[in-house]
């Protein structure tokens, strides 16, 4: 299964797309597509929004893993994340894509093996993981980092929707 990792942002989005075969991780690429400060929202939004149908062009990945939001103290910046989030899952959703939703503390428990691990730790495991000559460019890393989550997760997810399915 070829994963696509999205972390959000506005300024700077970050992909990272690997290969889950059977336990196996195999890294298929990374990098950051970054906006123009600039441009207004809509215009940083497009930019997200095409690059990441270009990507999903190029790859065909068959799953998106995306962080979730968290909890902001400046609520500008809450919402402009959740304009870059949108438009990341937008271009997923449209060539249907599943899309799934991961918190940080999720990401660093799968990566690390601790969910309050700090951002060098878990950078560090995505470049063990991944077996990278040296850490990715740190959107990047961030988004390696929640696709490993859903190759993880994955498994367990199908098996408990099929539970709930068989329950019905």
């Amino acid at each position: 299964m070829r994963i696509l990792g999205i972390d959000p942002g506005s300024r700077a989005t970050g992909y990272g797309i690997l290969e889950k075969e059977g336990n196996r991780l195999r890294h298929i690429d990374n990098g950051a597509i970054f906006t123009r400060s600039g441009d207004e929202i809509p215009q940083r939004l497009e930019t997200i929004h095409s690059h990441l149908c270009r990507i999903i062009d190029q790859y065909r990945p068959q799953a998106m893993a995306v962080e979730q939001i968290f909890l902001s103290k400046n609520a500008l910046s809450a919402l402009k994340l959740g304009h870059a989030r949108g438009a990341a899952i937008l271009a997923g959703v449209n060539v249907g894509l599943a899309v799934h939703e991961y918190t940080a503390m999720q990401v660093k428990s799968a990566v690390a093996g601790y969910g309050r691990a700090d951002k060098r730790q878990v950078q560090e495991m995505v470049r063990i993981l991944m077996n990278l000559p040296e850490i990715a460019q740190e959107d990047a890393s961030d988004a390696l980092a929640v696709a490993i989550c859903h190759a993880h997760s994955c498994g367990l997810n199908n098996r408990l929707e099929s539970a709930l399915a068989r329950q019905r």
